[in-house]
């Protein structure tokens, strides 16, 4: 029990259909005056409502995944262009990303309103992408100030995109069982994430215009973004920052199909983790949990389905094993790694 755990300072308010107001009010504890909202498509209609009670407000709606330099530099542009002084982040992961990446360089602090899983509202990590390699690094100032939690925002989210979604939130609680940090509290909170995101999921998918199993959802997926900070990335984000930034792939889905690999070659290698993970699935064994669960969710589950090429698979072995952390359960050799991939490709889980 020698251990050294941090958590950074954030705010976080659960407002359910109270999401215009309780960011206004955000916005007011921050004195901001000049608000630059980064918002998608998929979050026009909430960015617009935000932006009418906002005095001075301007919307920036290009969101790209996985975040490419050029579309940050354009975002760094509009927040100096309209003298910002805060962000508002709308949407899921590629916003918060987008609007993180201004907060590297500019400082600004950021009111993150999540509309999917993803987590990233939770993080203290950034990444961008350029040439096909994406780049994560940790700075303090790109930690959101404050998040809004509106469950009422997901009733409309797609089913598809709610399971990978989750299970992208999922993959978190798995990582940070075995993350380069990760410690007793972190392996506590991310059991606790993952009972919750175990059991909001099939929630989620039988009744979608229920809030009860969104809440379940935003309060696992937050937890298992905070204990994914604190632990650090492990093997299953390494192998997923590669294949997304190369082959600009979806992110959710990606992390939703690797995720079965990467439980499969570290639980023998971690009993104590695979315990965890199995209880928090009520199942025998982990990997008998995850693939419950799965079967349950029509999650996606191929590689190729997700538009990866097969010449893939070789082309990523050795950025893959450059990046492997340390301390990962299982040895990561050259084999074990290509029939991982071959297997994720291809969506057979019996490798």
């Amino acid at each position: 029990m020698k251990f050294v755990h941090e958590t950074p300072a954030q705010r976080v308010v659960f407002a359910p259909g109270e999401a215009v107001r309780t960011v206004v009010d955000e916005v007011a504890r921050l004195g901001a005056k000049r608000v630059l909202v980064v918002a998608g498509p998929s979050a026009a209609a909430l960015a617009a409502a935000l932006s009418d009670r906002l005095a001075g407000a301007r919307i920036h709606d290009e969101v790209i995944e996985h975040v490419p330099v050029g579309a940050a530099e354009r975002a760094r542009t509009a927040a100096r262009e309209h003298a910002a002084d805060a962000l508002v982040c709308v949407g899921g992961g590629s916003a918060t990303g987008l609007a993180k990446a201004v907060a590297h360089t500019t400082g600004l602090p950021i009111i993150a309103v999540p509309t999917t899983y993803a987590g990233s509202e939770a993080t203290n990590v950034w990444g961008l992408t350029r040439d096909g390699v994406k780049t994560t690094g940790v700075d303090a100032g790109v930690l959101p100030a404050t998040v809004v939690y509106d469950a009422s925002l997901l009733l409309t989210l797609p089913g598809e995109l709610a399971a990978a979604s989750g299970l992208n939130a999922l993959a978190h609680c798995v990582d940070a069982m075995w993350g380069p940090r990760a410690d007793p509290i972190d392996r506590a909170l991310a059991e606790e994430a993952a009972r919750a995101l175990g059991s909001g999921l099939p929630e989620v998918k039988a009744h979608p215009d229920r809030l009860a199993g969104h809440e379940q959802m935003l309060y696992g997926a937050y937890l298992a973004a905070v204990v994914f900070a604190s632990a650090g990335a492990g093997l299953h984000h390494k192998i997923c920052h590669v294949l997304g930034g190369r082959f600009d792939l979806p992110h959710a889905q990606t992390h939703a199909v690797v995720l079965p690999h990467v439980l499969a070659l570290n639980a023998p290698h971690a009993p104590e983790a695979e315990r965890r993970i199995a209880a928090a699935l009520r199942a025998p064994t982990a990997t008998e949990g995850l693939a419950a669960l799965y079967a349950r969710l029509d999650a996606p589950t191929a590689l190729k389905e997700l538009g990866m090429p097969e010449s893939g698979m070789a082309e990523a072995v050795e950025p893959i094993l450059a990046a492997v952390p340390e301390g990962n359960p299982a040895p990561v050799t050259r084999d074990r790694l290509s029939a991982l991939l071959r297997a994720a490709w291809e969506g057979d889980s019996s490798r």
